[in-house]
């Protein structure tokens, strides 16, 4: 079994800043990627940031400048830094890992259980 566990999220003014951390669990062979998606009340869900293995990343265009992503691979864990919060920011954050389990034969997708990020005044 794969697990992955965020935590960091919260209630913050516009302007302020938060880190979220994931880490990810379990019977893994090897992570391909890791990265963080979010999914506002209505809303489908949406990618923020990516980063593989290697470190190579990618962002939605509306939180470049003002979040980072990064990976700690010997802890199968990935953080995202979020400065200059916005409102429009204000979602359930959910880890998302691509990797290969030591029981599966290929490459799946696992996802954790969200945390909640509110940006209000």
């Amino acid at each position: 079994q794969v697990q992955l566990v965020e935590s960091g999220g919260g209630l913050v003014q516009p302007g302020g800043s938060l880190r979220l951390s994931c880490a990810a669990s379990g019977s893994i062979f090897v992570i391909y990627a890791m990265g963080w998606f979010r999914q506002a009340p209505g809303n489908q869900r949406e990618l923020v940031a990516t980063i593989t293995s290697g470190g190579s990343t990618n962002y939605k265009d509306s939180v470049k400048g003002r979040f980072t992503i990064s990976r700690d691979n010997a802890k199968n864990t990935v953080f995202l830094q979020m400065n200059s919060l916005k409102p429009e920011d204000t979602a359930v954050y959910y880890c998302n890992a691509r990797l290969q389990s030591r029981r599966s034969g290929g490459e799946n997708a696992y996802w954790g259980q969200g945390t909640q990020v509110t940006v209000s005044s």
